[in-house]
């Protein structure tokens, strides 16, 4: 018996990465420390979890971005290497064991992320509370970045990191407004946008991620940079997706870096504070610089004089 055509799945051909995604592996005396504190402390980093390109240059120059509430997260983005199941329970001690070895790290500048924890009554917006608390306590001179879930868009815990008040708070949108059900199962769209609005609206200075190669068009592209401009984003990081495995959705394509470039333009001519875009752009890389307002347009605008 022969199968219908319309219900055969086709797996797309693996693509070859090209010579611009190409990275150095790991290596160096302060890549090795960063390691060594990150297993002593029974930490958990996105840089692993997520298979970051970026990790060897990272952990390199001693910085690290930390993931607490544990390395399960309770939803299956079809994007996301990071293991999905029932987690452990919360350890409470966590925010000082991550302030601690923040300060044995001696960062200037430290990013702070979780996985997802929906069981949570919280969402986890405590232990992410405490955690921030206990790195600003132990390291008052260190800048601090918090890349958070979407809460459900539970106003109580977003007022809880509003609160806390790090230096910059992220929330990826990740992908166009069409994707989004495909990409981010679980998460929608304008209830990101509505997380980043109320951010912003408690004072922080915001910031999302956009992730390009998914199957978006060039105006899906502009809009999200729109969209994301008028719920009060002050930072964007776009980067291009890379399948952590075959069982994640499959790269439609290689995003030049010409065109990374003209979406940093466009962000810039819609009127964000901060654009990072490029093919090796990841939420945290480079985070320092998005801290303090201005320097990003401020170099832009200087770019156009030249």
């Amino acid at each position: 018996m022969s199968i219908p055509p319309e219900i055969i799945s086709v797996t797309p051909p693996k693509r070859k990465k090209p010579d611009w995604l190409r990275v150095k592996l790991p290596i160096g005396e302060n890549y090795k420390q960063v390691r060594q504190l990150v297993d002593q402390n029974k930490l958990h980093t996105i840089c692993e979890s997520g298979n970051c390109p970026n990790m060897g240059e990272c952990w390199g120059e001693g910085t690290a971005t930390f993931m607490i509430l544990g390395n399960v997260c309770t939803r299956s983005c079809g994007f996301c290497s990071v293991a999905t199941g029932r987690p452990d329970a919360v350890d409470w001690d966590e925010p000082q064991r991550v302030a601690e070895a923040i300060l044995l790290m001696k960062v200037k500048h430290a990013v702070l992320t979780s996985v997802d924890r929906d069981e949570l009554p919280d969402g986890g917006s405590i232990i992410w509370h405490n955690t921030i608390k206990a790195v600003k306590a132990l390291s008052p001179t260190t800048t601090l970045e918090t890349l958070i879930p979407d809460f459900k868009g539970k106003k109580i815990d977003i007022g809880r990191i509003i609160e806390a008040a790090p230096d910059v708070v992220s929330h990826n949108i990740e992908t166009v407004e069409r994707l989004t059900r495909q990409v981010r199962v679980q998460a929608k769209y304008w209830r990101s946008m509505e997380v980043i609005r109320t951010l912003k609206e408690g004072g922080m200075r915001t910031k999302s991620g956009i992730m390009l190669g998914l199957g978006e068009t060039s105006e899906e592209v502009e809009q999200t940079l729109q969209d994301l401009r008028d719920n009060g984003c002050d930072v964007v990081t776009i980067g291009q997706y890379l399948q952590p495995t075959k069982k994640h959705l499959p790269v439609e394509r290689f995003v030049h870096p010409d065109e990374f470039a003209s979406y940093r333009e466009i962000g810039y001519r819609l009127g964000l504070d901060y654009v990072e875009s490029g093919p090796l752009v990841r939420s945290s890389y480079h985070s320092e610089k998005h801290v303090t307002p201005g320097i990003g347009r401020m170099q832009w605008e200087s770019s156009l004089s030249t």
